[in-house]
């Protein structure tokens, strides 16, 4: 697969994704009269469904990364090259920022908007470095180990984080970043939104090197994040 392909998978996977996110929390919003629980059930579901379509769709075009911190851990393991990771994080930032435009023409919204939702404080950085260490500690895991189950492992996974985290689980600085720029139920104030990055990639690279250890048979180089590809099919064509 040829590298402008896979970027563009990147890039409207990552689209889809925010698209999902933002445009479910407007609409659990809107429904729920009121009430934040139902709105941030109405917001997981649609989240977390939507993801496992989106790692099965894209899986075989781009590897279905939507997230710069699985591709820095993908390549801090020789999973991808590390020439292409500018392009695959430039690719995710530029989707997931015209997914939330998406979202806010979806439901008649300003298109340019910049949140206002405050998430500050230790135990929603705590809680994002818990998130993203998990959602590493998923790929890893079941991406050597029962690589069909990955989809659905991810997506569970993030459906699950939503409710057990005090942040409700960005995992993702791609996310991150354009979630500041939605002022609505899903949205992060643009100065809280480093901190969220700093403590995902944080997250990330804990789980990846703990993995390393905790699976010892695992090969030198892992070619397999987020949907298991080999790096020949990558280089020369996941």
């Amino acid at each position: 697969m040829t590298l402008a392909r896979r970027l563009i998978g990147e890039l409207l996977g990552t689209a889809l994704l925010l698209a999902a996110v933002v445009g479910s929390g407007i609409m659990g919003e809107r429904l729920s009269g009121g009430n934040v629980a139902i709105a941030l059930l109405a917001n997981t579901l649609a989240t977390g469904a939507t993801l496992v379509t989106l790692i099965f769709t894209f899986g075989a075009v781009s590897g279905a990364h939507f997230n710069p911190a699985v591709t820095l851990a993908d390549a801090s393991q020789g999973g991808m090259r590390w020439r292409d990771v500018p392009g695959y994080i430039t690719a995710q930032a530029a989707g997931a920022i015209f997914g939330v435009w998406a979202a806010h023409l979806m439901f008649a919204e300003p298109v340019l908007q910049v949140s206002q939702q405050v998430r500050a404080g230790g135990s929603q950085l705590f809680s994002e470095f818990i998130a993203t260490f998990g959602l590493l500690s998923v790929i890893w895991g079941c991406g050597r180990l029962r690589t069909e189950a990955v989809p659905f492992a991810v997506g569970l996974y993030i459906t699950g984080a939503y409710w057990f985290t005090a942040s409700t689980s960005f995992a993702n600085p791609a996310v991150t970043l354009a979630r500041a720029f939605t002022n609505s139920f899903a949205g992060i104030r643009p100065a809280d939104a480093p901190g969220f990055m700093a403590a995902q990639l944080a997250g990330a690279f804990a789980a990846t090197f703990l993995f390393r250890w905790l699976v010892p048979s695992l090969p030198k180089q892992a070619p397999d994040v987020v949907v298991p590809h080999s790096e020949r099919e990558v280089s020369h064509g996941r």
